[in-house]
């Protein structure tokens, strides 16, 4: 079975597909964010493909609620909840971002690094393999990529944070941040997520959204004090069974 995504299409409607976590019989499933929301036929005719690929489970992108009843009508479950937040970008600068750490672009050499970063922020579940880092990625048409390095003895600078933030058309998504513990409550969070919000600006996008766990409060209370605001719907992660 292939490792990496694809994207199944049925006359208009397009999902991107692929496996979850490098995991050969859990697929991820996920409608393309600029795309109108898919029908239950063509949520259907993906599952019947990702079955003769040899997957034994589906699980969903985080989903809003008009996304969501597609899924539920051919028999996906709630998996999990999680808040969602907009922010509408009127008040971010365009200047550059301040913090006590470095900012610059991620490179290649940086994945094993942002990866250790990725494994010490969530739980199993949630945690990205590198198929999973490619996958966020490549979610929209554009990305941008940055590191929160440090300085360290003798010259050598750590990976301590990253983020990855991607605009489709006018929308912006602030996909993935995380911070290694030790450089947390420094400022490292708040200046990658401005960094990402800045970008977005300068780019034309009116409006980014970013989801979060319940119980993460942390995670929340930096995203309120951006400028993020919660949303009255939540998200949902989706999951259905393939076993015939």
């Amino acid at each position: 079975m292939t490792v990496t995504t694809e994207v199944l299409e049925w006359g208009r409607e397009r999902a991107r597909a692929g496996p979850w976590r490098g995991d050969g019989h859990v697929a991820y499933l996920a409608p393309l964010p600029y795309d109108p929301p898919p029908s239950a036929d063509f949520v259907l005719r993906c599952l019947g493909q990702l079955a003769d690929r040899g997957y034994t489970e589906v699980i969903t992108s985080a989903l809003a609620g008009t996304e969501q009843r597609p899924f539920l009508s051919v028999g996906f479950v709630i998996h999990e909840r999680l808040r969602f937040l907009a922010h509408d970008l009127g008040g971010v600068p365009f200047g550059p971002a301040v913090g006590p750490h470095h900012l610059r672009k991620a490179l290649p050499s940086d994945r094993p690094s942002v990866l250790d970063v990725d494994a010490g922020s969530f739980s199993a579940f949630w945690r990205l393999d590198g198929a999973g880092l490619e996958e966020a990625l490549t979610a929209t048409p554009s990305t941008r990529f940055r590191v929160a390095v440090a300085s360290h003895t003798g010259g050598r600078r750590q990976v301590v944070g990253y983020a990855i933030t991607g605009r489709a058309g006018d929308q912006g998504y602030l996909q993935r941040l995380a911070v290694a513990a030790a450089a947390r409550r420094t400022g490292v969070g708040r200046a990658l997520a401005l960094d990402g919000l800045r970008w977005l600006r300068r780019r034309g996008v009116q409006r980014a959204v970013v989801n979060t766990q319940f119980g993460n409060d942390a995670a929340l209370a930096l995203y309120l004090r951006v400028g993020f605001r919660v949303e009255p719907s939540d998200l949902a992660v989706l999951r259905r069974s393939l076993a015939r």
